[in-house]
């Protein structure tokens, strides 16, 4: 054996430091029990990236279109920070909704006509009316609502879910994310994967990301000349090695490397067989629209999550870009509204009549909301509206909230949380209590303090559950 120089004595210490290094930083330790009775077994999240304009859909506000035109009054605004993307303009004009308002169901929740399949479902939902956040640019806000910090590197909410509650499916993974195509420009809001990470906790908690196009997961077919049974002997000696080098070093990600193996080969027969959706009855597919034939649409990606959460998967997110509307929104908010709004429905029915609501969370959330004034000029159908922190709307459905709920209010313009204000933090803290976690307990040691998702806010809105 040859002497070791001083520059292989420097990568040997710096690789046995980063292995003690990570020891520290991931936390395989079993997580605690729930610390109360879950209402909730899974969850299917719908992020609307870029944030649909409140006002349009679920917060109608008369006197908005009684003002159409006129300026925000300074008395509103109170010198609060907007963007510069409006900052600059000369006015600040109210812009009325163009779109027809009802109460739906026997709650009465307000719900306009661009959405008239989940106006059906009204008496399921239970809205948030007076939802707001710090955040008033896309990054930092949807980094906050996803892992309750602006800054990117902490888990995320299904990574906490995966982590704590493990997964009923032996054959799949207990996080996947769905994107879906979208209506509107196609010039939109990046995603990044650090929105459905692990951050400290093992990346086995991940969530794994279904293509739409070609093998939903790559390297799903075995080589050419490799059976099935030579993979299995494949990877029995490889997890021997691994065991080995884990109780050598204790690395956890050595655990994390033998799970997603033995993961990926149960993933070779179970995601084929996930996304073959021809023996689903005809009237089913109907529900979801005629997109449900179609990969990578709401619709098609609708239908797979009821699927992966049938089979045990425990928490399924499906992104939905285009909402980020500054300009042209009397043209594509319709647009967007019809890429969602029948399979939204439809999942909901769905899992209703397979007895799966009762304990299975439905979410739409967005990262913050839109404003009650133009951005640009309001001839024409050019104008849009630009972000807005301070009020917005999202729901629950199913999973122990509330049916018919109705949380919070803005003022009269819309500009303004004026009764029971929910934090985004408040948002997550009652989510995770729908599981039977108090959020001040489930955490994790890091740097010297106990990291969570609400980080050191939140509280649990109690309207909000059944």
């Amino acid at each position: 054996m040859r002497e070791l120089d001083r520059r292989d004595l420097l990568r040997h210490l710096a690789t046995g430091g980063a292995a003690l290094g990570l020891g520290l930083r991931l936390h395989d330790d079993p997580p605690p029990p729930p610390h109360h009775t879950p209402r909730a077994r899974r969850l299917l999240y719908v992020h609307l990236s870029g944030a649909p304009s409140q006002i349009d859909l679920f917060d109608p506000k008369p006197e908005v279109t009684r003002r159409h035109g006129q300026d925000l009054p300074d008395s509103v605004r109170q010198g609060q920070r907007i963007t510069t993307m409006t900052s600059g303009q000369a006015r600040l004009r109210l812009c009325g909704s163009r779109a027809n308002f009802a109460r739906r169901g026997q709650a009465g929740a307000w719900i306009s006509d661009l959405l008239p399949h989940l106006a059906q479902q009204a008496d399921r939902l239970a809205f948030v009316r007076s939802l707001w956040t710090e955040a008033i640019n896309h990054e930092p806000a949807i980094n906050l609502v996803h892992t309750g910090s602006e800054q990117p590197g902490r888990p995320s909410l299904g990574a906490w879910l995966s982590w704590a509650l493990g997964s009923d499916a032996r054959d799949l993974p207990s996080f996947v994310v769905l994107h879906s195509t979208w209506s509107g420009p196609k010039v939109d809001q990046p995603l990044y994967s650090r929105l459905w990470a692990s951050g400290v906790l093992p990346s086995r908690h991940q969530g794994v990301l279904l293509r739409a196009h070609g093998d939903p997961v790559l390297f799903l077919q075995e080589p050419p000349g490799v059976s099935r049974t030579v993979r299995a002997e494949w990877l029995a000696d490889l997890r021997a090695l691994d065991q080995i080098g884990h109780a050598r070093n204790g690395d956890p990600e050595t655990l994390t490397r033998i799970a997603q193996h033995e993961l990926a080969f149960a993933m070779q027969a179970s995601v084929p067989e996930l996304v073959d959706t021809s023996r689903e009855p005809e009237h089913v597919l109907r529900r979801y629209g005629q997109e449900v034939h179609t990969p990578g649409t709401f619709a098609r990606n609708a239908l797979l999550a009821r699927r992966l959460l049938e089979r045990g998967v425990r928490c399924v997110q499906i992104w939905h870009r285009g909402w980020d509307q500054h300009r042209d929104l009397v043209p594509d908010l319709p647009r967007q509204c019809a890429d969602v709004d029948q399979p939204l429905a439809a999942v909901l029915e769905d899992l209703a009549q397979r007895g799966l609501l009762d304990d299975t969370l439905v979410v739409w959330m967005s990262e913050f909301g839109r404003t009650v004034y133009a951005q640009g000029e309001l001839d024409g159908t050019t104008w849009g509206r630009d972000h807005h922190p301070r009020c917005f709307t999202g729901w629950f459905a199913g999973g122990g909230s509330r049916a018919g709920a109705q949380v919070g209010a803005t003022d009269e313009l819309g500009y303004n949380v004026v009764a029971e204000p929910v934090h985004v933090h408040d948002f997550n803290a009652t989510l995770l209590h729908l599981f039977g976690f108090d959020h001040e307990r489930l955490s994790v040691p890091w740097q010297g303090r106990d990291l969570r998702l609400t980080d050191v806010h939140g509280k649990v809105v109690p309207g909000l559950l059944a």
